[in-house]
């Protein structure tokens, strides 16, 4: 089926509106939110509800056309775009926004895929609950693309990553066919974790369409404090003490120098007045005050200096040293981002080498989530022909140390032909078991996650 016939159809089905083949307004879909990857579509699909979806799979599974599924393209692995060849039927769930009633007693929510997290979070706060998971990019990341990629963010210390968040699913199999795991039975032990399948899958195994969620209670009494510190030694150690209250809810990391290029990009001012290599941002909340039991730990901590905030406002003022890194680092230049784990014993160590290890081939940049030893390692003015070089060395650091090539964002395409530093044969093997039963035509994001291989009956 060419191009224009297979358009047709699927306006058909969503409507010409949304249906997109002009390249202009193909554009904003074809390039991830790091401006690295890019690929063009052979057109955009915009369907409104999970039928829409799964005749819009179903057309493409007939006419052998692969399919990109893509939320708020907040991604940052090149998951969520065609590939560099292109030929692809982008899948935008954007539309799918829905929101259902809270359901107090079970502590749940069922919301569309294209629903994004700020919203949630606007919906459900003056119902006394929270969703469990935070990201700086919450007003464009939708819930789909958290689930995708098993999203993490700022309070994974607290109430885990988006997987431990997730209750059910609803969404669409690589054959049109549905699948609704939405029920959120607290107790449902009737063989294979269909939902933890997906959750993490990237776009690969199915289209997720709708998501019932877990919510947790909103905790109205905040303290948020920037911490300066002398080195990442110290600030595990502090985070160590930490981690005895139960009030904690966040542990940021940053050092001088990207906190020297926040200032400079986003006209923040300095937060002290002498700088100080390592910077630890931590917010404890609960339903009484957490301010006195947080300052009980830093009066005993290797701490050089405090800035602490118990109004909400100032609290956001100390949380946008953190949160402005990405954008300040995007305007300096295109990075090339390797977010990784690393065991906490390991990762000073891991820092002071990563000069070394880049060898002059890049300027670093490393902030991210303490107490899971998420570091995002952005690199800029890397060469092109220093990418594959310094990705290597990077990653194969990590794999050196027991980390992962991927903490938080997704393999996507970034990564796969790395995925083999922390996944063992046996393990790939078994994903790619999982891949070929599931979507045995290759039909879903080829090339995300898992390194492709040809495969008959499906045209890229």
């Amino acid at each position: 089926m060419d191009s224009d016939r297979l358009a047709r159809h699927l306006a058909a089905v969503v409507g010409d509106a949304h249906v997109l083949t002009d390249p202009a307004l193909r554009a904003s879909y074809e390039t991830d939110f790091t401006g690295r990857y890019t690929g063009p579509a052979r057109l955009v699909v915009r369907p409104a509800d999970t039928a829409q979806v799964a005749e819009t799979v179903r057309l493409c599974r007939e006419a052998g056309v692969a399919l990109v599924p893509q939320g708020g393209n907040t991604g940052l692995v090149g998951g969520s775009v065609p590939s560099p060849a292109g030929g692809e039927v982008l899948l935008s769930l954007r539309r799918l926004t829905g929101i259902g009633p809270i359901d107090p007693g079970a502590r749940q929510v069922t919301v569309g895929a294209g629903l994004p997290l700020a919203e949630l979070q606007r919906h459900v706060r003056p119902h006394g609950w929270e969703f469990g998971v935070d990201l700086a990019s919450r007003d464009s990341a939708t819930l789909g693309g958290m689930i995708a990629t098993n999203a993490g963010g700022e309070r994974v210390v607290k109430y885990g990553t988006t997987r431990a968040n997730v209750a059910g699913v609803e969404a669409v199999m690589a054959d049109g066919s549905v699948l609704d795991r939405l029920a959120g039975l607290p107790k449902d032990n009737t063989g294979y974790d269909l939902t933890n399948l997906l959750v993490g899958s990237e776009g690969t195994l199915a289209v997720v369409t709708r998501a019932r969620l877990r919510l947790v209670p909103h905790l109205p009494r905040r303290t948020t404090a920037l911490l300066a510190l002398d080195s990442l030694e110290a600030a595990l150690a502090v985070l160590a003490e930490l981690r005895l209250l139960e009030s904690l809810e966040l542990a940021e990391f940053f050092t001088a120098d990207g906190l020297a290029l926040v200032m400079e990009k986003s006209g923040l001012p300095a937060p002290f007045r002498e700088p100080h290599p390592v910077y630890l941002l931590v917010e404890c909340a609960g339903r009484r005050d957490p301010a006195e039991e947080l300052a009980e730990v830093l009066d005993k901590a290797d701490v050089r200096d405090v800035a602490v905030a118990l109004q909400a406002a100032d609290g956001r003022r100390l949380a946008a040293y953190r949160e402005r890194h990405t954008e300040s680092i995007n305007a300096a230049g295109i990075p090339l981002k390797l977010d990784v784990t690393v065991p906490l014993a390991e990762l000073p160590g891991f820092v002071a080498e990563l000069p070394g290890l880049l060898a002059g081939r890049a300027r670093p940049y490393v902030f991210g989530h303490l107490a899971e030893g998420n570091l995002h390692v952005n690199l800029l003015e890397v060469a092109p022909a220093d990418e594959d070089a310094v990705t290597e060395a990077v990653l194969g650091r990590v794999a050196a140390v027991g980390g992962s090539i991927s903490a938080e964002h997704g393999v996507g395409r970034a990564k796969a032909r790395h995925l083999h530093l922390t996944r063992s044969a046996a393990d790939i093997a078994v994903m790619r078991a999982v891949k070929d039963a599931l979507d045995p035509t290759g039909l879903l994001s080829p090339g995300t996650l898992l390194p492709p291989v040809a495969r008959p009956g499906a045209r890229r």
